[in-house]
C-alpha cells in the first residue's frame, strides 16, 4: 500500500516542497532508490549521491533545500535522520499484516506468572514461575524470561533473547568450584528493546537492573548485578562484567568489554573493540584498541610495547642525572 506525500507529511511534519499527491511505494537508500521510492540524506557528505538519487522525494535539512530542489520534490526537516526513523514506523503500522494470536501455542508460560493482556508472546517462548510481562510488550520465537524477573511495558525482545539466567558465581574449594545460588532476579524497565540471543543474569542477591529506555543489540552479555541507565545503547557483542554500573545515555561500541565492579557516568561513549579496565567518572568519548596493522608491523610494536616499562625506569634514571640538584 503506497502512501502519498502529502499523507506523510500530515503525520509527521516538516516543509514539503513537491506534489503532495506523488504516490511513494517504497523506502530505498539514495543509492538505490527509483521514482517511486523516498530516501533521506541527513550527512553532506552525501551530497553527490543526493544530485544523482532516482528518489521520488528526498528528506533532507533546510541548508540543503537548494541541492535537493534542483533534482526535485524534497520534505525538509530539522533532522532528516529522526524523520526517517518516524517514517520508518509509520510505514510499518500502515503496511501491517494482520496480527495473529497473542499468545502462539507453542509458548510455555507457568501459571504462575503474569502476562499483561495487551503484551504479545511468540513460538516456543518460556515464561517460569513468578515472571512479569507488562503491557504492549513483545516477546519474539524462543524467548525465556526466567523465574520473577519483570519485564516493563513496550519492551521488544528479539528471538533467543534469555533474561535471568544464573549469574557466573563459583567459589574455590580445593581446586574444585561451588555454585553460590543466585538469588536475585533480573527487572527490565519501560521501552527497552533487546536484541536477538543476549543474555541478561539474574543477580546474586540484589537484581540485575536495566532501566527505562535502554537498547541493545545482538549477542550481548550483561552479568549479574549489572545496573544499566536510562537511554543507554549497545552494539553487537559487548560483554558486561558483574557488578557493573553503567550510567544513563551511554553508548557502547561493538565488541567492547566493561570489566567487573567498575562505574560510569551517564553521558559516557565506549569505542568499538575497548576494554574498560578502570572506572570513568568524566563524561566523555573513551577509547582503548591497539591500531591494525600489517602482522610484521605489529609484532615490532608488540614486542617495544613489552619493554616500555624497562625503558621508562631507564629515561627516569636518566632524568635524575640531567635534573639540576635543588637540595642546599
Amino acid at each position: 500500500m503506497a502512501l502519498r506525500l502529502g499523507e506523510i507529511v500530515d503525520h509527521l511534519g516538516g516543509e514539503l516542497h513537491g506534489d503532495p499527491s506523488l504516490s511513494i511505494e517504497r523506502l530505498a537508500p539514495l543509492q538505490s532508490a527509483d521514482s517511486q521510492a523516498l530516501s533521506f540524506l541527513s550527512n553532506s557528505k552525501y551530497l553527490k549521491e543526493l544530485a544523482s538519487s532516482q528518489a521520488a522525494c528526498v528528506i533532507v535539512k533546510p541548508d540543503q533545500r537548494e541541492a535537493a530542489a534542483r533534482r526535485g520534490a524534497y520534505i525538509a526537516t530539522p533532522d532528516p535522520y529522526l524523520y526517517f526513523a518516524k517514517l520508518t514506523q509509520l510505514w510499518k503500522r500502515t503496511h501491517a499484516r494482520e496480527a495473529g494470536s497473542r499468545i502462539h501455542p507453542s509458548a510455555a508460560i507457568d501459571p504462575e506468572s503474569f502476562v499483561d493482556p495487551t503484551a504479545r508472546i511468540g513460538a516456543f517462548c518460556v515464561v517460569e514461575r513468578g515472571a512479569r510481562i507488562g503491557a504492549d510488550t513483545v516477546l519474539k520465537s524462543r524467548v525465556t524470561v526466567g523465574e520473577d524477573c519483570r519485564i516493563g511495558a513496550r519492551c521488544l525482545l528479539h528471538p533467543g533473547v534469555v533474561i535471568g539466567a544464573d549469574g557466573f558465581g563459583f567459589a574455590p574449594q580445593q581446586g574444585a568450584w561451588i555454585k553460590i545460588e543466585q538469588l536475585g532476579a533480573v527487572r527490565v524497565g519501560d521501552d527497552v528493546e533487546i536484541g536477538a540471543n543476549t543474555c541478561i543474569d539474574r543477580g546474586a542477591l540484589d537484581d540485575t537492573v536495566i532501566e527505562d529506555g535502554v537498547k541493545l543489540d545482538n549477542l550481548i552479555q550483561i552479568g549479574h548485578n549489572v545496573r544499566v541507565g536510562k537511554h543507554t545503547a549497545m552494539a553487537g557483542c559487548v560483554g558486561v562484567a558483574g557488578s557493573a554500573i553503567i550510567g544513563a545515555h551511554c553508548t557502547i561500541g561493538g565488541g567492547a568489554i566493561v570489566l567487573g565492579h567498575l562505574t560510569l557516568v551517564d553521558g559516557v561513549n565506549i569505542s568499538a573493540a575497548t576494554v574498560v579496565t578502570r572506572s570513568i567518572h568524566q563524561p566523555g568519548h573513551y577509547t582503548g584498541m591497539f591500531p591494525i596493522d600489517d602482522n610484521a608491523a605489529w609484532e615490532k610494536n608488540a614486542a617495544t610495547l613489552k619493554q616500555l616499562h624497562r625503558l621508562r625506569e631507564r629515561l627516569r634514571a636518566l632524568e635524575k642525572k640531567t635534573s639540576p640538584n635543588t637540595e642546599p
